[in-house]
């Protein structure tokens, strides 16, 4: 039976199922929030479950102050996310979203906890022997002078202008900006050659500015069980304007490693 919006301090589920049989997890950007997955709820099957992730700092974890570190970002998804993971579970994360997605699988897999059946990817460079990035030109975004930052933002997209545009919004959200990516940037990689030991699907814009698709890609290095990389039209936002497109990819990947079951 499904319902209306159910909402907690940090998982927002849009069509809430009874007993689902399986939950996906999205986890959003630097500089976003649960908003960026708003549409993707209507597109999964009837007996799947999204469950849109957000960040202290932001909608209703606004009065926390932001985590500045991926691993301390990943143990908060784990604690708010825990009692949810008693059905199978599949995790997707955009650009900082896909860092703290592969932290907290990593984490659960060496407490012996329920681990996901999928994770998928999006716009993050690979954790194996480099920093995954979220910047134009090499220099660190939480570090830039405000005026820098905000023309930053600008190029790669995914903030509305009114918050980059006046003065007074820029002023409420920079402090949270800056946090987001100081977790990416501040991130250190792990050396472990095969390291995500779950299905792994890419996802990812042809003209991502961002994190071109050759440092995508290079994920499937350290992956046991690669099924593949998508690319679509556009940029670091490239689901803008083709979530049909994007989610149905996603749920295709998620049965075929269901299917598979070589997670257990």
């Amino acid at each position: 039976m499904n319902g209306t919006t159910e909402v907690s301090e940090a998982v927002i589920r849009p069509r809430p199922v009874d007993r689902p049989a399986l939950r996906v997890f999205l986890l959003h950007h630097a500089a976003g929030s649960h908003l960026a997955f708003t549409d993707w709820a209507r597109h999964v099957p009837d007996d799947w479950e999204v469950c849109l992730f957000e960040a202290p700092g932001r909608g209703r974890t606004s009065d926390r102050p932001a985590l500045r570190n991926a691993r301390d970002l990943a143990e908060y998804f784990i604690g708010e996310t825990l009692d949810l993971m008693d059905r199978p579970f599949a995790l997707f994360g955009h650009s900082m979203g896909a860092l703290v997605a592969y932290e907290a699988a990593a984490r659960l897999a060496a407490r012996g906890l329920p681990e996901p059946c999928w994770l998928g990817v999006s716009a993050c460079g690979a954790p194996y022997d480099e920093l995954p990035g979220e910047g134009l030109g090499g220099e660190p975004l939480h570090r830039m002078p405000g005026d820098r930052l905000r023309a930053a933002l600008r190029a790669m997209g995914g903030i509305p202008p009114a918050v980059l545009d006046e003065d007074d919004v820029w002023a409420l959200f920079e402090d949270r900006v800056r946090a987001d990516f100081a977790v990416v940037e501040t991130w250190e990689p792990r050396t472990v050659s095969a390291d995500v030991r779950v299905p792994l699907s890419l996802f990812g814009g042809e003209d991502d500015r961002v994190v071109p698709v050759e440092s995508l890609l290079d994920w499937a290095d350290g992956a046991e069980d690669f099924l593949g990389q998508h690319l679509f039209p556009g940029g670091h936002f490239y689901f803008e304007g083709r979530v049909t497109a994007v989610v149905e990819r996603l749920v295709r990947d998620i049965r075929a490693a269901v299917t598979a079951g070589s997670w257990n």
